[in-house]
């Protein structure tokens, strides 16, 4: 009698086992699922294009929505360009007039200024995806924060370009050498606002693909050419006077606060991050809802 209830005793120890092992798993903490939420993801191609696409659109979209205030434009260019001539580095007429007198020169410039922005731009955040999945959301953030907030640039103060300027003779090389390209002269001109020029985001988005291809790249030429491509963007839009220096210093603080941003978000700088994503499952929020029914289910 005694070994039975032994036996019997044993049994409901063995068939009550599992049901602690298939017990719940505690529910996330809101500090779990932020962290989750924080993580790196790899990427859908669909959705970045999408997300590139409405982004753009929208920074267009207010950019050129900006009041065009021609009388505070023109008296910010005046300040900003006497500024300069007190600081002893207003050159950008002389390198805008020595440049305009190489045809062939000036004309290769005012291409690069009208298309390698978007192209190298897309480019570097196309081998980001493909290359370093891990590291593009965070890099892409960089990209956004900095664009946000030169539009509140473009808002808070207008600036015409240099080659605005009615009282000095700046050159509009577009212009002069009928090439096209600048969205703010000639036929185009009333398709883009022509004084959102500080600050200057061929400054902050060159410089986002120069430091982006010098920490990530291996390939030594990769890196140097990374740094060499800001550089000549520097040199083309002070030669055909769309910026002045000043400008590409607002560009470069923009960039500083998209990393700022970037780092506060994922925790450290895009190229110190696992070079791919460390979690591959469902969204944090997806799997929460999924749990969420499950539990009602049972």
């Amino acid at each position: 009698m005694a070994e039975a209830s032994v036996k019997t005793l044993e049994t409901r120890t063995d068939v009550s086992t599992p049901a602690a092992v298939d017990a719940a798993p505690p529910p996330q903490t809101r500090a779990d699922l932020l962290t989750r939420l924080r993580a790196p993801r790899r990427p859908r191609i669909w959705f970045e294009i999408l997300l590139i696409a409405v982004s753009y659109w929208t920074y267009s979209l207010i950019r050129n929505a900006v009041p065009e205030q021609k009388a505070v434009a023109l008296a910010n260019a005046d300040f900003l360009w006497r500024l300069e001539q007190a600081l002893g580095i207003a050159v950008e007429k002389t390198v805008n007039h020595t440049v305009n007198s190489v045809t062939w020169l000036v004309v290769g410039m005012n291409y690069y200024y009208a298309t390698l922005h978007f192209v190298v731009t897309l480019g570097v955040l196309a081998w980001i995806y493909r290359r370093h999945p891990g590291r593009y959301a965070p890099t892409r953030l960089v990209l956004f924060a900095t664009t946000g907030v030169a539009l509140v640039g473009y808002y808070f103060y207008p600036l015409a370009p240099p080659r605005l300027m009615e009282t000095e003779n700046f050159i509009d090389t577009v212009l002069v050498h009928h090439t096209w390209g600048s969205m703010a002269s000639g036929n185009l001109k009333n398709m883009s606002n022509q004084y959102a020029a500080m600050p200057s985001m061929h400054i902050g988005w060159s410089l986002w693909c120069g430091l982006t291809i010098w920490a990530v790249a291996t390939v030594p030429w990769a890196r140097v050419l990374g740094l060499l491509y800001p550089t000549a963007t520097l040199v083309v839009i002070v030669a055909t006077a769309n910026h002045f220096w000043l400008d590409a210093v607002g560009g470069m603080i923009c960039l500083a606060f998209g990393y700022t941003v970037s780092r506060a978000w994922y925790g450290d700088m895009p190229h110190r991050l696992p070079r791919h994503p460390l979690h591959t499952g469902p969204h944090p929020a997806t799997a929460a809802l999924a749990n969420r029914f499950r539990g009602q289910r049972t």
